[in-house]
């Protein structure tokens, strides 16, 4: 049997799993933001309802994006798989970036478009959860570097919520995205109204100026700010008497919008907070130092509602009946950012990275206007042309990088000692160097490849997207059903006339006044003509 027969069957059973004591879950997701928060430690954000979800929820300390960026680490968490698995390392690869409208590079005007295109047996995880019954949402970002398919979710759109679902009996997984955190928040920001600069603790890789300063107060500034919205949505919980049957987690979607974070595969960029609340506040105010990565969300919730996990996954469940052991390492990435070119894979254990750069001649900072944008990074490389940077922002002063990295984040958590020339550590980086190539091998690790060669491999044999192939209409015993064959698609039907498309999984019973039409989505192909019937 294919595996793509392997995993319609597996909808078929999901379809039929009770809904009986299935609880909801809230994600609320943070865009670039480390772990700035009293339960990590860092107390000069007011923060009075995280800390409030920290102290009746479990915190996790060694959370990690997949990448430095948003993209990349969106389409982990939607797929259960490393980006680079499916050609989603680059970021914004289905879209023309910005950066590029003024330049005349040739190189850089010949950066492709394209979509991330997962395999036939891969779908997006809430998929699996619509099958099981629950109602799911998304509030609004999707980012998944392939166009959103409308069988993701019942509703994805500001105006998402838990509050529309069609009955209130109805499990719930809803997502709540806030940007007050983005990168773009601190370009060119006001004075800060809450943080005191002179309060603000400078990492060591920036130099301690009052820009610099400013900049940071003002990222503080908005972490206040998120606070009080997330208020808001908890007292919706609480005002529709959920709290007791809903699991909440809350998350940044990689690390701090800021230079030398945003992109980066040191902890700065990878690094987030994780805080997840249970209805019985199970563990509370404890705090848990497993390695996790984004890969493992999907599978995570999976388990958590009930709903058997699919074998193409390659992360793992941490909590719910599914739940594995521990892991050992997490992986990170960085490929080609707009239009700074790049490859770099990261290992990271409990204490040590190590960090493998394939393109060495190229310096860390890249050409990215977008970035260059915050007033920080304009005097940080002021200071670099006028050589006035020190010792420990030798990240951003280098003209190349060496081809492997070390750190030992418990002794130096800025990541700035490259211990990788010690001999001391020589075992520790043969280790993590053995295990990042059998990480590599196992999972083909496309982001290796040249841009116009993926497209290729995702899109064989020319690089030419394909179309989904129109769903097809088969009326049995008066029953419709829909079927598509091209492989892997995934169907949404509505009634005509109707805006809201359902998931199909099976069947439909007819009744004589209604006409219907489907579309058939291909992740990472043209969608289907809209059929009707």
């Amino acid at each position: 049997m294919s595996r793509t027969l392997l995993a319609l069957k597996l909808l078929f059973i999901i379809s039929t799993i009770t809904l009986a004591q299935r609880p909801n879950i809230v994600w609320i997701t943070a865009e670039d933001l480390s772990p700035r928060l009293a339960c990590y430690g860092d107390y000069l954000a007011h923060t009075p309802h995280l800390d409030q979800l920290a102290h009746e929820g479990i915190t996790y300390t060694r959370a990690f994006s997949t990448y430095g960026v948003c993209s990349p680490s969106r389409h982990s968490i939607i797929m259960g798989m490393y980006p680079n698995s499916n050609g989603a390392g680059a970021m914004r690869t289905h879209i023309r970036t910005s950066a590029l409208k003024d330049i005349t590079d040739p190189e850089l005007l010949s950066i492709p478009v394209y979509e991330a295109t997962p395999p036939p047996y891969a779908r997006c995880f809430t998929e699996y959860l619509r099958m099981s019954g629950y109602y799911c949402t998304n509030n609004a970002k999707t980012d998944y570097q392939f166009k959103p398919p409308v069988t993701a979710w019942d509703k994805s759109s500001q105006e998402a919520h838990w509050r529309h679902r069609p009955d209130p009996a109805t499990p719930f997984f809803a997502v709540f995205n806030f940007e007050v955190t983005h990168e773009s928040k601190i370009h060119e920001p006001p004075s800060p109204e809450v943080t005191d600069p002179n309060r603000v603790i400078v990492p060591p890789y920036y130099p301690n100026t009052k820009t610099v300063r400013l900049d940071m107060a003002h990222h503080y500034d908005n972490i206040v700010a998120l606070d009080q919205q997330i208020g808001l949505l908890l007292q919706q919980l609480k005002d529709d008497g959920l709290l007791d049957n809903t699991i909440i987690f809350f998350f940044g979607d990689h690390g701090d919008g800021l230079p030398r974070a945003k992109r980066w595969v040191y902890d700065s960029g990878i690094s987030v907070p994780l805080i997840i609340r249970f209805p019985d506040k199970r563990l509370a105010a404890t705090k848990n130092d497993d390695l996790v990565s984004f890969v493992d969300f999907a599978p995570t919730v999976l388990s958590l509602g009930n709903t058997e996990i699919p074998n193409h996954f390659e992360g793992q469940a941490f909590l719910g009946e599914a739940k594995t052991s521990p892991r050992s390492h997490i992986f990170a990435f960085r490929d080609r950012m707009d239009p700074a070119f790049e490859t770099i894979r990261a290992i990271r254990d409990d204490r040590f990275k190590y960090i493998r750069n394939y393109r060495p001649e190229l310096p860390y900072i890249g050409f990215i206007p977008y970035r260059d944008r915050m007033l920080m990074m304009q005097e940080i490389l002021q200071l670099d042309k006028e050589g006035k940077l020190g010792p420990d922002q030798w990240q951003f002063s280098s003209k190349s990088k060496p081809i492997e990295e070390l750190y030992d984040t418990e002794n130096d958590p800025h990541e700035i000692k490259n211990l990788a020339s010690d001999p001391v550590y020589f075992s520790k980086m043969q280790e993590l160097r053995i295990a990042l190539q059998q990480f590599q091998k196992r999972y083909e690790d496309l982001g290796m490849l040249p841009e116009a060669d993926l497209i290729k491999r995702l899109w064989p044999p020319d690089g030419v997207q394909p179309k989904t192939g129109n769903p097809e209409f088969r009326l049995i015993n008066n029953h419709l059903k829909i079927i598509c064959e091209s492989d892997g698609a995934s169907i949404a039907f509505r009634k005509k006339g109707e805006s809201v498309w359902q998931l199909y999984s099976k069947a439909v019973d007819l009744d004589n006044q209604s006409l219907y039409e489907a579309q058939a989505i291909r992740l990472g192909w043209k969608p289907s003509e809209i059929v009707s019937h």
